[in-house]
């Protein structure tokens, strides 16, 4: 995107002397930029997919290899579940521990279900409006360059649009990379060290709390 936004500014670095003449090849290059804005975000949205695919990675195993044996372990703690273990164990019926499982079993694995997607919903929310405001934002460079494109075409006097189209460059620089940047770290802090149910219980609502307000400034 900086490369872009660089091009732009080279283009209305022509309007910035004070010289109405335009070099003949202002146009086609305002017009090659056209097909690079296209190129280059195609390629950021590919990055960005790339990123949260690896965020979505990250808390699988997150949730496979690091929440989910404390939640066992504190599961199987419980006195009711401890003392039923127990007679499975001890029972000379296969067919018990069998019930045992087939009983505790999807418990379990709707518990693990859950915890997943309490923390990747929020990331899948992210992801829609980051990449809504990223195409909004090439949206308004190519309209931006289409009307620079028509300005240099049509050689209409410099002073009297130079102002104008400055002021049209006006993108954000608050940057959807910050708010990359913060959610990778939400996911490194979930992902930390934890000892205990309650640190990763935690660990996980600080991470929703961190995505959800990225959400909403997003949003405003």
């Amino acid at each position: 995107m900086k490369y872009v936004l660089l091009i732009i500014g080279m283009l209305c670095g022509l309007f910035m002397g004070g010289c109405a003449t335009i070099p003949p090849e202002a146009p086609e290059l305002s017009v090659q930029l056209g097909l690079r804005i296209s190129a280059v975000e195609s390629a950021h949205n590919r990055l960005l997919e790339d990123f949260f695919a690896e965020k979505r990675r990250q808390i699988d195993h997150y949730v496979q290899e690091v929440w989910m044996p404390v939640f066992t372990r504190e599961f199987f703690s419980d006195p009711k579940v401890s003392d039923m273990w127990g007679q499975v164990v001890q029972s000379q019926d296969p067919g018990d521990r069998i019930k045992f499982m087939t009983l505790v079993g999807p418990r379990l694995q709707d518990k693990i279900n859950r915890k997943r997607l309490e923390l990747i919903q929020p990331l899948d929310e992210l992801e829609r409006i980051i990449k809504a405001k990223l195409k909004a934002e090439y949206d308004n460079m190519r309209a931006i360059n289409n009307s620079l494109t028509a300005y240099l075409q049509s050689a209409a006097k410099v002073e009297e649009n130079r102002r104008r189209y400055l002021a049209m460059l006006g993108l954000s620089e608050k940057g959807l990379d910050t708010f990359v940047d913060d959610t990778d770290k939400a996911v490194d802090t979930l992902v930390g060290t934890a000892h205990t149910m309650e640190d990763h219980v935690k660990n996980a609502e600080k991470f929703k709390e961190t995505v959800s307000a990225i959400i909403e400034t997003l949003r405003k």
